[in-house]
């Protein structure tokens, strides 16, 4: 008989999620633990995302909207581009789904650069797709000279991930569009810029502003980490409208829920709580910068909403140390950095306690 599991789920390992602050409560005993784990918003959702979630609930006994028409064009006025250049989906984790479903088979190969965000390798695999992993260059930068080199004719998808999540790193618009030009126009170029809100650097370069000249490049956006709705699930690509139309076919219909739809156009207005949330972003990377320098480590210069920190010892036990003292980050073991930890920009009072807490281990 055949294997009813085949042999690329068998061996795939699931991703493996920040700890939550439950568990971590019941587990070691105790109470207010602060979790700087998974790059959420430390001040929360938008409030006027809240009051329209409030609304949106009277109506949960209806289908959505199965083309999101409303947000769909709220967002296409919001990053200039036209609606049917906006495919939504839940979470840029589903459009990383649907990006692989729709444009590669199983002949194709997808380019990664080794230790990035580990969805896009768990996704491939879990598609049955074969990836090719590119290391990183040093400072835990992505090193697009060799991924532009490791492209073959069975190369059919590249992710990049700018700013890098886990390491916070970021490349310029020149470094891209050298990249671009050096990759064929049937070699479609993912560009995840899910912390590009975050970015004060004048070099940056949004595959926004650039996909008309490149219809093989693709943006994805999220509404997690800026916007503060993690919990609802919602993002967004930008792309070529002919590629969108292809992306549409393979949606499941009513992918966004009436809440986020209701939460993503509320979101979008409160320009308030995104400036609040960058201002806060800005002073705890400097204050983070300041004081863990102070201790021994090392910082990548992050422009995300997290610090990439390489402890110079296994940081397994760093990071069981912080736990025990109510503090959760995220080791980095996984992608392939046992030494290095991410830690989650919180507020003030979250980072002071976690600069604590490592003084403490590290001292």
């Amino acid at each position: 008989m055949r294997p009813l599991v085949p042999p690329y789920v068998e061996t795939l390992k699931a991703y493996v999620p920040g700890k939550p602050i439950e568990e971590t409560e019941r587990e070691y005993g105790l109470t207010g633990v602060i979790k700087l784990a998974s790059n959420e918003n430390p001040l929360g959702p938008s409030p006027r995302a809240v009051e329209a979630m409030k609304n949106a609930v009277s109506s949960v006994h209806l289908y959505p909207d199965a083309t999101s028409f409303h947000l769909v064009r709220r967002l296409a006025t919001h990053l200039g581009v036209k609606p049917e250049e906006v495919v939504l989906g839940s979470g840029s984790n589903e459009l990383i789904e649907l990006l692989m479903r729709t444009f590669t088979t199983p002949e194709d190969e997808i380019l990664l650069c080794q230790g990035s965000f580990p969805a896009y390798r768990i996704s491939a695999q879990a598609h049955g797709r074969p990836f090719v992993e590119v290391p990183m260059r040093e400072g835990f930068r992505y090193d697009l000279v060799a991924m532009a080199r490791a492209v073959t004719p069975r190369t059919r998808m590249v992710f990049l991930a700018n700013p890098d999540n886990p390491t916070g790193t970021t490349f310029g618009r020149k470094d891209l569009e050298t990249f671009l030009a050096a990759v064929p126009r049937d070699v479609l170029v993912i560009h995840d810029e899910a912390y590009a809100e975050f970015v004060d650097w004048p070099d940056y370069a949004s595959a926004v502003e650039l996909f008309r000249a490149h219809p093989n490049l693709v943006a994805l956006r999220t509404f997690s980490k800026i916007h503060g709705l993690a919990g609802i699930r919602l993002g967004c690509a930008v792309m070529d409208a002919k590629l969108a139309n292809y992306v549409h076919r393979t949606r499941m219909p009513f992918n966004l829920t009436v809440v986020a739809q209701a939460a993503g156009m509320a979101a979008l207005d409160d320009t308030e709580h995104v400036r609040q949330t960058r201002e806060n972003n800005h002073a705890g990377l400097r204050y983070y910068g300041q004081e863990l320098s102070k201790l021994g480590v090392t910082l990548s210069e992050s422009h995300a909403n997290f610090v990439f920190v390489d402890c110079h010892r296994p940081a397994g036990e760093v990071y069981e140390q912080l736990l025990r003292r109510g503090v959760i980050v995220r080791p980095m073991g996984g992608n392939g950095f046992p030494t290095c930890l991410r830690i989650s920009v919180g507020t003030p009072a979250e980072n002071a306690r976690c600069v604590a807490a490592l003084k403490e281990i590290l001292s």
